[in-house]
């Protein structure tokens, strides 16, 4: 395993995990995470495939200082041209891109910006088009989440990120989450004590950003093969969100992963690089 950096379009320097051999999967991780949350997909698949695991613009791992940033908002746009920039600096060739959640949102935004060309497959996890819903949209966050809830969310991330952000995590459609939250489950304090660690201003302008897209057009012009795979109990989008993009796009797979949430890769990491395997590999 390698750390590499690059120079965005921008000067910006973006650090990527590289390892193993055979062809190129490109994993994009979620938002206020980095490369970590990849290492045991990346582990299982490394004998066969070369992994690229990036911190996406504004993002880190676990206390380790930020790169320089170029003057400018940290953006979903500038996350999809940072791919670019990350292919190209590889010379990747049609590689499969795989994004879980903001990762899915940056691949959408890619695809808007610089079309498919570029890419062999692509994979999206557990994540909806558009966040934000209203009155003809209810597919965004908790099937319930209007502009002035979000624009309240991100008011109280800037008043208090770190319990504002665990509300959102716990406080869903998943029962479970829930239930850790309102019992005071170690992991939640866990949980406060990453993102306590972060640097939260980057995190708050992405967000704003990927509240603000809506990506139903881009899915329709997604021509080369998509798997995707959703939680049946994601606590953020309802059970009709999965479907929806499946339909949408003209050559995809949906796998739902019964009994987990926004993160079935995290999950059942077993089978999920099984089912990445196989359909990078053609099956």
């Amino acid at each position: 395993m390698q750390l590499h950096r690059f120079a965005a379009d921008d000067g910006t320097e973006i650090r990527v995990q590289v390892a193993g051999s055979g062809p190129p999967i490109v994993l994009l991780h979620e938002w206020a995470s980095s490369h970590r949350v990849w290492e045991p997909i990346a582990h299982r698949l490394a004998d066969r495939f070369t992994i690229y695991r990036w911190d996406a613009r504004g993002h880190h791992g676990h206390g380790e200082a930020l790169p320089p940033v170029a003057a400018g908002v940290v953006s979903v746009e500038r996350m999809a041209d940072d791919l670019a920039c990350l292919l190209d600096h590889f010379r990747l060739q049609r590689p499969v891109v795989i994004g879980h959640s903001m990762g899915a949102l940056t691949l959408w935004a890619y695809v808007a910006r610089h079309g498919c060309a570029e890419l062999g497959k692509v994979g999206i996890i557990d994540q909806s088009p558009k966040l934000t819903t209203d009155a003809a949209w209810r597919l965004g966050i908790y099937g319930d989440w209007p502009a002035e809830r979000d624009a309240a969310f991100v008011a109280g991330m800037r008043a208090d990120f770190v319990e504002t952000v665990v509300r959102l995590v716990c406080c869903g459609l998943n029962r479970r989450a829930r239930t850790r939250f309102e019992s005071g489950h170690p992991g939640i304090e866990r949980l406060r004590t990453y993102l306590a660690m972060l640097d939260n201003v980057p995190l708050i302008e992405v967000w704003e950003t990927l509240s603000r897209a809506d990506f139903r057009p881009v899915l329709p012009t997604i021509v080369v093969p998509a798997l995707l795979v959703y939680g049946g109990e994601s606590n953020y989008y309802p059970p009709a969100t999965g479907p929806y993009v499946r339909d949408a796009m003209p050559d995809a797979r949906l796998l739902i992963y019964d009994g987990t949430d926004h993160s079935p890769h995290v999950a059942d990491p077993d089978r999920f690089a099984a089912d990445l395997a196989g359909f990078a590999a053609g099956g």
